[in-house]
Order: C-alpha cells, then structure tokens, then sequence
C-alpha cells in the first residue's frame, strides 16, 4: 500500500507502527446480562478500598500547592518511564475503529498525520477534528494548549479512544462507511471482546485444594453480605 508510510506489507507484529484496522462492533446488539442486586452491594473491604482512595485523593489536592517543582518532574519522569507508548483507537460515526501505538512523547499532530495518509485518496484534502466526549474536548492542531503538548501531556496515555468528525457532514452518518483506504478496509478484523470474569467455571474444571476450607465459610459468608454496612461496621466510638 503506498498511500500509507510503512504500508502493511513491509510490517512485522513487532514493527511500533504496526496498526489494526477494527469493523464495527455488534455488541451494541446483544442483551445486557441481568445481574442480582446483589452485586451492587458493597462489601467492608469495598467500602474501606474506596475510604482510603478517597483519603489520598483529598490529601493529594491538600498538599498539590506545596509540591516544588522538582518534585512534579519528578511525577513526570515516573509517567513517561511507565507509559512510554500510547495506543490511539480512532473511531469513525459507523463505529469501526482505527489503532496505532505512538511514543508518547508525540504531539497530537502525528495522530493526525497518521489518519490522513489511511484516507482515501478523494477525502484527504477534506478537514477534520478529534476529540473526545463527555465531556466533549476537541484535540485541534491549530489549539495552541494542545498543539505544543505531547500525548502524555494531554493524559491520553497510555490509551485512549479518539472520535472522528468530517467537516462534510455526509462522512458523519452512521451507515456510511468509514473512508479508508480499500486496502485499509481488507485488513478488518474483529474488535476483541472484554474478558467475562463472571463467567461459570467449566464443567470439567477441578476446584482448587483449598476450596473445601473456602465452600464450608461460604455460607457464613453470604449471610455477612446481607447484613446492613451500618451493622458490621459497628458503632462509632
């Protein structure tokens, strides 16, 4: 393909500009699962979890102001150290989608650049923005706050999913297919789906030596969740 640089013939699955071209997902059409109220119940752990989240968050913004800079290039250094390439998902108004890894030192202007070069040859020229919702933040070249910061800057790392608007609002609508390049479009693959970890152990699965020991406190164990969190926790002192 010589209309993008590499083209896929030339890539290898180690290649850092190896990208995926999605077809549209059919999740949309599927019933969601039912699940028991139960569920939504928190547990003490759940609720101590998301008192001590809490906590650090609130002391977090409590001492930002006595930060040094020192220390928030520091912050800084750790980020890129962890997240040094960022995956960009871009998603076109018929909901397939578009993927490439980018150093995440790169601005937004070569994600850009990339999405150009997989049009088609007659939708090049055509303009078009990226941005994201809710809440709705465009990510526009001409942005002098968005321009000059990298990907790990504007925090789309170390993944984030883009959307896609076409200045010719008749690229926009759903049932139009997204205008890549046919070469593009031949590469479609299936979007992969989430792992389900409610799923039903198999059938001819074995249990863990353990889980003896763990089945004979199960019962003990439902009772608990139903009693009310002001119960457990026990009276303040």
């Amino acid at each position: 393909m010589s209309s993008v640089n590499p083209s896929p013939g030339t890539m290898n699955a180690g290649d850092a500009s190896t990208f995926k071209f999605y077809r549209p997902s059919q999740s949309a059409t599927h019933s969601p699962r039912q699940l028991p109220d139960s569920y939504f119940t928190p547990t003490t752990a759940d609720l101590r979890a998301a008192q001590a989240s809490l906590s650090a968050r609130t002391q977090a913004l409590v001492n930002a102001p006595l930060r040094t800079q020192t220390m928030r290039d520091a912050d800084e250094k750790v980020k890129r150290a962890r997240w040094p390439n960022t995956t960009i998902r871009v998603k076109f108004s018929d909901r397939s989608q578009l993927e490439k890894t980018f150093p995440s030192t790169d601005k937004i202007r070569s994600v850009y650049a990339f999405v150009r070069s997989s049009l088609r040859e007659d939708v090049r020229p055509i303009k078009f923005v990226l941005y994201q919702t809710p809440p709705k933040r465009e990510f526009k070249v001409s942005d002098p706050n968005v321009r000059d910061l990298s990907l790990l800057d504007l925090q789309l790392s170390p993944s984030s999913v883009l959307l896609l608007r076409f200045e010719d609002d008749s690229l926009n609508h759903s049932d139009v297919t997204a205008p890549l390049d046919p070469s593009i479009l031949m590469l479609a693959e299936d979007l992969p789906l989430p792992p389900d970890f409610d799923a039903d152990p198999s059938p001819g699965s074995s249990a863990p030596a353990s889980s003896t020991a763990s089945m004979a406190g199960s019962s003990t164990s439902q009772t608990e969740k139903k009693i009310p969190k002001w119960l457990k926790l026990g009276p303040k002192k």
